[in-house]
């Protein structure tokens, strides 16, 4: 099996960062501007691009620190992968996140295009929680050239 893995810094609290992956208002700030569902342990998430979806089963959702999600809709390599959020203390302002999107099947186009995309779904995150504007899907990639993304 193949896993997408990142690490970014982000400068604010690790309740900053848990809020805006485990809150339907938080997400569609950074992700996709429509999100539905349940973001509690137990509940399911829905996430809309267009003509098409991926539903997220919440697996694990630990206070501040861990959230964990399965696919159980979408294209057909996305299903029963499962994306891990896990958010360290670095300092009163500062958390590292370092993600997981793993369980998929051998390597394919798809999976080098996602690891691109949750670069940049990660950056607008950064984005969002840094500054209270992040840039959501359709929008990932339209960032001012001056922008930089340190830490």
């Amino acid at each position: 099996m193949s896993c997408i893995r990142h690490l970014l810094t982000i400068q604010q609290s690790e309740w900053s960062v848990y809020s805006a992956l485990t809150t339907v208002e938080g997400l569609s700030h950074w992700w996709t501007p429509r999100v539905s569902g349940d973001p509690g342990e137990g509940g399911s998430l829905r996430f809309y691009f267009d003509s098409y979806y991926k539903e997220m089963q919440v697996i694990k959702n630990e206070p501040p620190k861990t959230l964990v999600w399965r696919c159980t809709e979408g294209v057909p390599e996305w299903i029963d992968t499962v994306i891990t959020f896990e958010i360290i203390k670095r300092n009163e302002n500062a958390c590292q996140l370092l993600f997981n999107h793993d369980k998929w099947p051998p390597f394919t186009r798809l999976f080098y295009q996602c690891s691109y995309d949750w670069a940049m779904f990660l950056r607008s995150l950064k984005k969002y929680v840094e500054t209270g504007s992040g840039h959501p899907y359709p929008n990932q990639h339209a960032w001012d050239v001056s922008e930089s993304i340190t830490g």
